[in-house]
This record gives structure tokens, sequence and C-alpha cells, in this order.
């Protein structure tokens, strides 16, 4: 079987909480783990997509529209569905790794730094379809 699920691949939720949301997958377990004995993937998506800005805001209200809310989550290959979309990661990579998942507080400062790197991202105006929300 090829693998779908490479690093940089950009895939939608299909179950749970964030379901129809994109992801990019960080770092895929094809053979799963003594913890999950299942093919899952290392993913980091947008929660909360940045909202519309227009010309005539201001840069206080142009900056607070420009947020962007990321998760972090493992997730088993049968709920992820891939696309033919690719995001380079070159600071995604290692800002999360499985033993972040193990305590809250290094859970919490890699999400802080992938929404670094999603704001970051979208403040330059790379990706663009990715920071906007599914339609369907």
């Amino acid at each position: 079987m090829p693998k779908v699920y490479k690093p940089g691949k950009v895939a939608i939720v299909l179950q749970g909480r964030q379901a129809g949301k994109k992801v990019v997958v960080i770092k895929q377990l094809d053979e799963g783990t003594k913890e999950r004995p299942y093919p899952h993937a290392i993913v980091a998506g947008i929660e909360r997509y940045p909202r519309k800005v227009t010309r005539t805001m201001g840069a206080k209200k142009l900056q607070r529209r420009s947020r962007v809310k990321p998760f972090i989550k493992v997730i088993n290959y049968s709920h992820l569905f891939p696309t033919r979309y690719a995001l380079e990661l070159e600071g995604l990579k290692n800002s999360v790794a499985a033993e972040h998942f193990k305590e809250p507080s290094q859970r919490e400062d890699a999400r802080k730094t992938i929404k670094k790197l999603f704001e970051e991202r979208y403040q330059t105006g790379k990706n663009k379809w990715f920071f906007q929300a599914l339609r369907f």
C-alpha cells in the first residue's frame, strides 16, 4: 500500500470535534505504537480560521481578525481524508513530537509555537487556501 500521509500533506478531519477542519500531517506512524496499535498521524490544524478583513479596518481590528486558533492532535488514519495539496513545513517538523502529548504544559507550548508559525504564514499570504474554512 502506498504511503498517503507524508509529512507536509494536507488532510481533512472526518470525525470528532474538529470534523471538517483542515490539518497538515507532521509525523506519520504507519505501524502504530505500543499505546496506539493502529496507524495514526500527528497533525496540526486550524480550529478557528481567520476572519475576513477589509481595507477600511484599522490596524488593531485587522490584527484581531487575523488571529488563528490551532490544535495539535493524534488522529487515526481512518478519520482523515487526504488531499492532493501539501504545505512546506520548515518549522512545524521539530515543533511537535510524540512526547508533547504526555505533559499538558509541553502540549500548550507546542500549540503556541504552531500558532506563531501559522499566523506568520497567513500574514505573508502563503497558502491562502489553507486558512479558509471549508464550505460544504
